[in-house]
């Protein structure tokens, strides 16, 4: 068995339910019967004890909500969260870097008062959306739409985080690569990217070949997970503020090659297990089959 279809301890419960969720449920409408999930769950190692725990989380953390249907429940993405997925699948699947216009978004935290909990809030969901931090107070991005940006920062606990943020888009007469340096540590995550593609390449002749339904789907997740990781740190900038052999471009083709062979088997998989609470087998979107296509 290819060493990244082995593992001694499964990935801990509460990021591997984000990743199941971003990418198995979220094309199936969003929503799935808890025994479903803990169902899906169980051959990537997490029991049900530890996915009741780790949902019972997400639903404190806004990020999903349970919907009760007689003694069954569905749980589903909130707002917020669906915000949040559809911005990191937006991440994820999409083909190719793009081009840049020269012009850096930045979001400055104002003089205002700050709460510990405002600041982290900020540094996690802006570090979610791929901005670098200057100092203390500047989060910059070559790219990122600042409405959506600041959209996502909204949730019940800060409802008005946004009014203590000023948006601006601009450039500068300094060196990108020095301002790129001193906001993102690029170095150390392409060495990552380069141990992803180490681990996973042995993986392509059997997923090319075929594997069974359940195991393509234990693969599938296991390899997006660790993908979703390491694009977690990465800022998603264009190419030509990357440095040179950057590891990332190699492991996004070996994970799209992986992604699209997999992508059929672990899909029968998923039609055989996964359910809402009223026993109906959610629809694929239309959407899906977008994933990892050339750009």
């Amino acid at each position: 068995m290819p060493a990244a279809d082995r593992r001694s301890t499964p990935p801990r419960a509460v990021p591997l339910i984000v990743t199941v969720f971003g990418d198995a449920v979220l094309p199936h409408g969003g929503r799935v019967w808890l025994g479903s999930l803990i169902r899906l769950l169980a051959p990537l190692g997490a029991s049900e004890r530890l996915v009741r725990t780790a949902v019972y989380r997400l639903a404190r953390e806004h990020w999903l909500r349970a919907e009760a249907l007689g003694r069954r429940s569905d749980y589903l993405l909130t707002d917020f969260g669906r915000r949040q997925f559809e911005a990191a699948e937006r991440h994820i699947y999409a083909g190719g870097h793009a081009s840049w216009d020269g012009r850096w978004r930045m979001l400055v935290m104002l003089p205002a008062k700050w709460s510990t909990a405002e600041r982290a809030h900020l540094r996690r969901s802006l570090a979610w959306q791929g901005f670098g931090q200057l100092d203390g107070n500047v989060y910059l991005h070559p790219g990122a739409p600042l409405e959506e940006s600041l959209a996502a920062l909204d949730t019940e606990d800060f409802p008005r985080l946004r009014e203590k943020i000023f948006a601006l888009t601009g450039t500068g007469p300094g060196d990108r690569h020095a301002i790129v340096r001193a906001a993102w540590d690029l170095a150390e995550l392409s060495r990552a990217y380069g141990a992803f593609v180490r681990r996973y390449r042995p993986l392509a002749p059997a997923a090319s070949a075929g594997l069974e339904p359940e195991r393509a789907f234990v693969v599938r997740t296991l390899l997006i997970h660790e993908y979703r990781r390491l694009l977690l740190r990465d800022p998603g900038l264009p190419g030509e503020l990357l440095p040179a052999n950057w590891q990332g471009s190699k492991a996004r083709a070996l994970c799209a090659r992986l992604y699209r062979a997999l992508a059929a088997p672990s899909q029968a998989h998923l039609r055989a297990v996964l359910r809402t609470a009223e026993g109906t087998r959610p629809a694929l979107s239309r959407g899906f089959a977008r994933r990892f296509s050339a750009p």
